[in-house]
């Protein structure tokens, strides 16, 4: 298969990849989903990521219908990848895909929901322990030796069956000695340190070389000495030789020359061949080091083949076992034909987040864990009430948990259960208000609507990109579509009242601002009330405007409009404030 082939591939991208892997191993790249081995081969990591999406998945990518939705997607990957042990495993992360199949989804999740068990199961000290062993593998770049020594630290932390079944029965003694193999064996030949008389060979041949290179020194360093003749010279040399070398006389002399024509000649002689045998003998020890430490490996065998799949694919599941266990996650259940969530948390708020909970379509979840019921077998819900009440917060819940449960991995609620989708249609209010941002959104949000396959409708505020009183008639369509289409939809709107009769598989739910906090700020009860219609209660903000005032003419004012929205209201609001705050 050509490299343009696949989506993201052109001619540039596929030049830099032939140049760096060849044809072959680029398309094995891409199908393996190896992140790294495009990044090494300087594709940018954002490109590469997207090229291995929809190389691997790209039915699956189908699943995010407008922009928003794939924002979610990527943030969500993103923030799962923060937890991940390894470099590696970040990428395998960012390159999760939907899954076909429930019972792959069903599989993922045990796996992931295994690896988090055991995690949570670790003391604080073995936690550690494995942290340190991936991120030295890590910084190893993933060899098989940093694999090896990466694994026995798992077993030493006790981690044992299920996700890491594949370490269970392993010899850890001949994983030792491979890896102690491992470390001594290089690409240039036998590393120092591996064999204590090849080192002292490698020495004296290095120092004996030194002194062939310097011969003219040394002939001037034993004269300097004192020889006299032939025989007194050539016995100072051996000597001197001996001495810098830790070489037996014995040794020295045995290379030496019969014929030498002069003192440079000798010395020069006898160090070069002296130098010349003790690199043979080095190669020749290496050579036998070598081929014990080969067998060492291959002592090694399955085990050691086994350990080196086994921790990328470890790291992988532990990386998001530590991303359930940071955000409470838990198992979706994948049933019915909707989407239900009880005490769900949005994932992108930090803080003291109101858990909420809701539910769309026909599913299984009687209810939250107080108790409290989730409507279940309308198609369609029209959710109204409070600015700042988390309605475009909720939608966005929702689709984080219909995107978790559709790659197989837990989601930030007590309990849900999520049917099937093909499309997810997740629309965010956008603040413009003109023809073309209305025709992009219908052309965003309407073919995925009448197209093939099950659709999840997540729209905000239609309002707020046309005239209010077509933005009615258009929504009214659009819940009328989402019905006559068997789909499944959230729409958020402040234009509930406007709306003409819905039909008879649609409701009306509302989110409630219910006074002012000690500060002024409005108090809101972000669980929506299932069949009713919010109000954004414009009391409160009055009360709060007339509290704050300081101008006697602003606050009379201020209490005209009082009068507007209801004044015994705004008195009732105005002594809650005043009584919170201590009267004066």
């Amino acid at each position: 298969m050509r490299l343009e082939r696949y989506w993201g591939v052109g001619p540039k991208t596929a030049e830099t990849l032939r140049e760096s892997l060849g044809e072959a191993a680029a398309v094995d790249a891409i199908e393996s989903a190896d992140v790294r081995a495009l990044v090494d081969a300087g594709v940018p990591r954002g490109r590469a990521t997207r090229v291995l999406r929809r190389a691997n998945g790209r039915e699956a990518m189908d699943l995010f219908g407008t922009r928003d939705a794939r924002e979610v997607y990527d943030d969500l990957l993103d923030l799962a990848a923060g937890y991940a042990v390894t470099a590696h495993a970040a990428d395998r992360v960012r390159v999760l895909t939907p899954l076909g199949s429930d019972q792959r989804r069903e599989g993922r999740l045990d796996d992931v929901l295994e690896a988090r068990d055991a995690w949570v199961d670790l003391s604080e000290a073995d936690r550690e322990l494995v942290l340190d062993a991936f991120a030295e593998y890590d910084e190893a770049g993933g060899t098989d030796r940093a694999a090896i020594e990466c694994a026995l630290a798992l077993r030493e932390a006790g981690l044992r069956g299920g996700t890491f079944a594949a370490l269970d029965g392993v010899d850890e003694a001949a994983l030792r000695e491979a890896a102690a193999a491992l470390a001594a064996l290089t690409d240039d030949g036998v590393a120092a340190g591996a064999d204590e008389r090849l080192d002292r060979l490698r020495e004296r041949a290095a120092d004996a070389r030194d002194l062939a290179d310097s011969a003219f020194d040394v002939v001037e360093t034993v004269r300097e000495r004192g020889a006299r003749d032939a025989d007194a010279f050539r016995s100072a040399v051996v000597e001197y030789v001996a001495g810098e070398t830790g070489l037996a006389r014995g040794r020295v002399e045995s290379a030496a020359p019969d014929g030498a024509v002069d003192s440079a000649d000798f010395v020069g002689s006898t160090l070069r061949t002296l130098a010349d045998e003790l690199e043979a003998a080095a190669d020749e020890r290496a050579a036998e080091v070598r081929a014990e430490l080969e067998t060492d490996v291959a002592d090694g065998g399955a085990d050691v083949a086994t350990v080196v799949d086994a921790v990328s694919d470890i790291a992988f599941s532990l990386s998001l076992a530590r991303f359930a266990v940071a955000h409470d996650l838990s198992r979706p259940g994948l049933a019915g034909d909707g989407v239900a969530v009880a005490n769900a948390r949005n994932l992108f708020l930090s803080g003291d987040v109101q858990p909420v909970s809701y539910g769309v379509g026909d599913h299984g979840l009687p209810s939250d864990a107080s108790g409290g019921r989730i409507p279940a077998g309308d198609r369609v819900a029209v959710l109204t009430g409070a600015n700042s009440g988390g309605k475009t917060t909720l939608l966005e819940t929702v689709c984080q948990v219909v995107i978790l449960a559709s790659m197989g991995l837990p989601v930030p609620a007590e309990a849900a259960e999520v049917g099937r989708f093909d499309t997810v249609v997740f629309h965010r209010r956008h603040a413009s208000f003109n023809a073309g941002v209305l025709e992009s959104t219908l052309k965003s949000v309407v073919p995925p609507l009448v197209g093939e396959g099950r659709t999840l409708m997540l729209v905000d505020e239609f309002e707020a990109i046309t005239e209010p009183g077509r933005a009615a008639d258009l929504l009214n369509g659009l819940v009328e579509l989402t019905v006559d289409r068997g789909a499944v939809g959230v729409y958020v709107t402040h234009l509930a009242e406007d709306l003409s009769p819905l039909p008879d598989a649609a409701r009306v739910d509302g989110i409630f601002a219910e006074g002012l906090t000690n500060d002024l700020d409005l108090l809101v009860d972000y669980q929506p009330r299932f069949g009713v219609v919010g109000k954004s209660t414009p009391e409160f903000i009055v009360s709060r405007l007339v509290a704050n005032a300081s101008d006697r003419a602003v606050r009379q004012g201020f209490e005209e409009l009082a009068s507007a929205v209801g004044e015994e209201a705004v008195q009732r609001t105005l002594s809650d404030v005043e009584w919170a705050g201590g009267e004066e």
